[in-house]
């Protein structure tokens, strides 16, 4: 069965929120990131993640990272979107069954970037197999914050992985116990 891995990139004090400000990738983190994303063939993503997506990458060619973003499928969780373009599609009504549905396909393992309110459901139904926060060595002082509005209550996560990069930041990978 296929995992739904979620990346998020993570301030030391916690902040998620527009990590295009502040996030620094460096040749390493950009080519370990374009690496990882050879891992997956599809996306998972909330409607305020895709069209920021969209609206940010949708119409640039000729970086290989955007360049296997946008081939990719990207499946959409959104209760007003219907019609989507850059090879993406809704999830439905019910995105759950949805992504039990995606995770029973044949292929490579799906990704997610960012926490999301998407993420209180998918939290809820224990649909992430695994969360890799990549700590970033800035803070940010404001801003969304790491689960902000998600029932985090009976998440209890194990670290299975770490890697540190050059420009100190560090990835960490947990899997729900």
């Amino acid at each position: 069965m296929r995992k739904l891995i979620e990346s998020t990139l993570v301030s030391l004090d916690g902040v998620i929120e527009a990590p295009e400000r502040w996030a620094g990738f460096d040749a390493e983190a950009t080519a370990y990131s374009t690496e990882e994303l050879g891992n997956y063939d599809a996306f998972v993503m909330g409607r305020v993640t895709y069209e920021k997506f969209f609206a940010n990458w949708g119409h640039i060619t000729g970086n290989p990272y955007i360049d296997l973003i946008s081939t990719m499928p990207k499946h959409v969780a959104s209760r007003s979107l219907t019609k989507l373009a850059w090879n993406a599609t809704v999830l439905g009504p019910d995105p759950s069954t949805a992504i039990l549905r995606l995770k029973e396909q044949p292929g490579k393992d799906l990704i997610k970037y960012g926490t999301s309110r998407f993420d209180d459901t998918l939290v809820r139904d224990h649909l992430i197999d695994e969360f890799r926060f990549w700590i970033m060595p800035i803070a940010v002082g404001s801003g969304q914050r790491l689960f902000q509005d998600v029932d985090t209550s009976g998440l209890h996560l194990r670290l299975t992985e770490h890697r540190r990069l050059g420009n100190g930041s560090m990835i960490l990978t947990y899997a729900p116990n």
